[in-house]
């Protein structure tokens, strides 16, 4: 088992990706975004959890995050968790989803491939967690700037603040889809 990239500081700042399997695109749709920015402000509100910057890419989500009174490895299995059935649910349900069939082979190979899975796999089972040292606040710095910048480098919109699955506006000084602990 890998010792690289996990939580450690169960209370600590971290920067974590939680990346869709295969990379499919399945946030190309407000739907499924909107699933997420429910489940960060539930969190928020109701686990605790501290976010201080993050972004929704077509397939992947940046985070950086803590919580003083829950375990964040808890929490994080949790939000995967539940993202995850409402997603797949979704997916599943919605007559006008095109790549339904796609999709859902693609959710259940990957599932295939796993124990920890009964048929449908959404989220890789990685975070890539790194450590964000309080000591450094340089590197919190970078990796709020690489998290903000993501939807301009994708060329989706010239200033990071323009796009709305994101804290980038929250640092512009407006206001965001979820609640900020800075």
């Amino acid at each position: 088992m890998s010792t690289g990239y996990q939580i450690y500081d169960k209370h600590g700042a971290y920067f974590l990706t939680f990346q869709i399997v295969d990379w499919v695109d399945i946030f190309s749709r407000k739907v499924y975004r909107d699933i997420i920015v429910e489940a960060l402000n539930y969190c928020t509100e109701y686990k605790h959890l501290q976010v201080s910057a993050w972004v929704i890419m077509t397939n992947h989500i940046h985070i950086i995050l803590r919580s003083d009174k829950n375990n964040i490895s808890d929490i994080v299995r949790d939000f995967k968790a539940h993202t995850a059935r409402q997603i797949l649910k979704h997916v599943t349900a919605d007559a006008n989803e095109s790549r339904k069939q796609w999709m859902q082979h693609v959710f259940s190979f990957n599932a295939s491939q796993h124990k920890r899975n009964e048929k449908l796999q959404l989220w890789t089972h990685e975070n890539h967690a790194i450590y964000l040292d309080p000591l450094n606040p340089e590197l919190y710095q970078t990796r709020i700037n690489y998290i903000h910048q993501n939807p301009v480098r994708a060329g989706w919109v010239l200033e990071a603040e323009h796009y709305l699955y994101s804290s980038a506006i929250d640092f512009a000084g407006g206001k965001g889809m979820v609640k900020l602990e800075v």
